[in-house]
């Protein structure tokens, strides 16, 4: 992978200033060939991508590339380009009556250029789908992957660089020192993905240039077993929800919380359910390696701990295979009654480890929930309309998905973001054409209007306007 030096990383952000200011707002017809070219890289190269991915996990699942991947971006893009023509257009606003026949518009503008910094657990999806959002809302785009997946982030240079100008998308690879260069960029926005360590730096870095920031973060994502849910039917949507990708998803469950008294049948339910979607695993392409021997290493210290601080370990390893340093893969694992101290409730799991924690009572499932951290996903199973909605009015997370796992995240329609420590800002759809925008109030005055009786010198038909205001507002 070729590394961009530092003095690179400048030059090619001013010239993508340059070249903003010289079209500081393109036209739609920009726009959408941009979009499509876009698409096209996704569309031309998926066999490419699914290699350099495989490659880079020691084993990634092409089927994990094809849908949590190029199909999230490819729809991104396309839901895009069936709206863009309205997004672009100034938007109607009311006006009061006091106002009139003067009258408001919204202009949305390009904010300018716009740096984004993708991590490695989903390497296309969440470094071209803000790209995709940025490239709609007319920006022109500085892109810095994940150095943990070199060979995608040397792939994603070189087909970048064959479909766009550099003063358009450009990708800059490097590692840590790289990072941090391009964090401290006065960007006019900078989206960050990653966890909420690294993003407290990135805040901070953008906070010396006054530049806004989107933090897409993580955080522990609760599943709630209500006591009417079908355990057989949950525990299959959280075994698919968590180990995809083997559990390297940042709206991943990173804990399950059943009915006390529950905790052994909901773990035989998640046995069986993820044996019959991984009857094998090391040989499996269907389930996905740990991305690094750094990373298997942290999740074996932390099952270790929860180990030997009291809890019970039910590994998932349905053809009795041998798992040691030769491989990157690690067993699915079931943890029942961790102590609160553990890493493993303390910190974002990030692999395929999940604990099961019993509750005695809603009221004592939502008050977990809140002495944490707020998650940047929370999933709800059961038939209760009533439990379900104190659920959704008594917790706060980035977004839920009721009865299933992850699929809030796909819904273009709706904003994906965190909250708090989970993250701030949103886009998808819309929401990430807004988040790149600048939305510029504009009051249309008319040429006859009463604002003139307003000015000095003040009077009695200063004060008879003014009571007048006050009854029709």
């Amino acid at each position: 992978m070729q590394v961009s030096s530092p003095s690179f990383l400048e030059e090619r952000f001013e010239a993508q200033r340059r070249a903003f200011a010289a079209e500081s707002n393109p036209p739609l017809h920009v726009r959408m060939d941009r979009l499509n070219r876009l698409l096209a890289l996704t569309e031309n190269h998926e066999s490419d991508f699914i290699r350099a991915i495989d490659a880079d996990f020691g084993g990634r699942s092409a089927h994990e590339t094809r849908i949590a991947e190029l199909f999230v971006v490819r729809a991104g893009v396309r839901h895009a380009r069936n709206h863009l023509k309205h997004w672009i257009s100034p938007q109607r606003v009311a006006t009061g009556l006091h106002f009139r026949p003067g009258y408001n518009r919204l202009l949305r503008q390009p904010l300018g250029v716009v740096g984004i910094v993708s991590p490695w657990n989903y390497p296309i999806q969440l470094s071209l789908g803000p790209a995709l959002a940025a490239l709609a809302a007319g920006n022109r785009v500085l892109l810095k992957p994940s150095e943990l997946t070199p060979r995608f982030s040397e792939l994603l240079d070189h087909l970048v660089s064959a479909s766009f100008a550099p003063d358009e998308l450009s990708v800059v690879n490097g590692g840590v020192d790289v990072g941090q260069a391009f964090t401290h960029l006065p960007f006019d926005h900078l989206f960050f993905t990653g966890s909420t360590r690294v993003g407290r730096q990135v805040a901070q870095a953008a906070a010396a240039n006054l530049t806004p920031v989107t933090l897409e973060l993580g955080g522990k994502s609760p599943a709630i077993f209500d006591a009417s849910c079908d355990i057989a039917a949950a525990a299959a949507s959280i075994a698919y929800g968590k180990f995809l990708n083997a559990g390297q998803t940042c709206i991943a469950p990173d804990y399950v919380l059943v009915p006390v008294g529950l905790a052994d049948s909901v773990a035989d339910q998640l046995k069986a359910a993820i044996t019959r979607l991984y009857p094998t695993l090391i040989s499996n392409p269907d389930y996905t390696a740990i991305i690094s021997t750094r990373h298997r290493n942290r999740l074996l210290a932390i099952r270790e701990e929860a180990r030997d601080g009291g809890a019970r370990i039910v590994e998932v390893n349905p053809a009795g295979e041998r798992f040691d340093e030769g491989t990157r893969k690690f067993p699915p694992t079931l943890v029942i009654g961790a102590a609160a101290s553990t890493r493993l409730m303390r910190e974002e799991i990030f692999g395929p480890l999940l604990p099961i924690i019993e509750y005695d009572g809603l009221d004592k499932a939502i008050a977990m929930v809140n002495q944490g951290e707020r998650p940047l996903a929370l999933y709800w199973f059961g038939r209760s309309v009533a439990n379900r909605d104190r659920v959704l009015n008594e917790t706060v997370s980035g977004g839920v998905t009721i009865n299933d796992c992850l699929w809030h995240l796909a819904q273009e329609a709706q904003p994906f973001g965190g909250v708090g420590p989970s993250g701030m800002g949103a886009y998808h759809g819309e929401w990430g054409f807004r988040t790149f925008s600048k939305e510029k109030p504009v009051f249309y005055q008319a040429r006859l209007n009463g604002t003139r009786l307003f000015h000095p010198p003040y009077g009695k038909t200063f004060d008879l306007m003014l009571q007048l205001i006050k009854r029709i507002t």
